[in-house]
């Protein structure tokens, strides 16, 4: 991994506000595990699932947009076609730092949205999944980056 790209992570992990795009109301999927983990290490997590009222006892919204007061960051776990419209909204909301999460497959990952937040200047993390880089994280997670980085 190059240094700037382990920088947008740090920077990234750093915020605190975040809107967590593509969360699951399945209480058992993946994105949900990695939701109340952040939540646990003091994330303010803002959920956003246009067709959800609330996750994890927090107001639901449909659009990173509608997110008041605004986020910083957003953590984007959708599938990658709709990547680039979650960007544009991202960007429209002045958003400056985005996190597309690929765990398996693209995941979030496209090239449209990629290309998007780097010419409108919004600092990209693309195809990492977080728990690779939280202090702590079990050691799936570190083994995981390790062959990941190999790759």
């Amino acid at each position: 991994m190059s240094r700037a790209g382990r920088q947008s992570i740090d920077e990234f992990l750093s915020l605190k506000r975040i809107a967590f795009v593509g969360v699951s109301r399945n209480p058992r999927d993946f994105s949900r595990t990695l939701f109340t983990e952040l939540l646990r290490r003091g994330y303010d997590l803002v959920p956003v699932h246009p067709k959800a009222a609330e996750i994890e006892g927090r107001p639901c919204y449909a659009a990173v947009s509608d997110i008041n007061p605004p986020v910083e960051a957003a953590l984007v776990l959708t599938p990658s076609a709709l990547a680039e419209p979650v960007v544009r909204d991202c960007a429209a909301a002045g958003v400056s730092h985005v996190w597309l999460h690929r765990g398996v497959g693209t995941g979030a990952v496209s090239p449209q949205a990629v290309d998007f937040c780097r010419t409108h200047g919004i600092q990209v993390v693309a195809g990492e999944c977080p728990f690779m880089f939280l202090p702590g994280s079990g050691w799936f997670h570190r083994v995981h980056r390790f062959f990941r980085h190999l790759a």
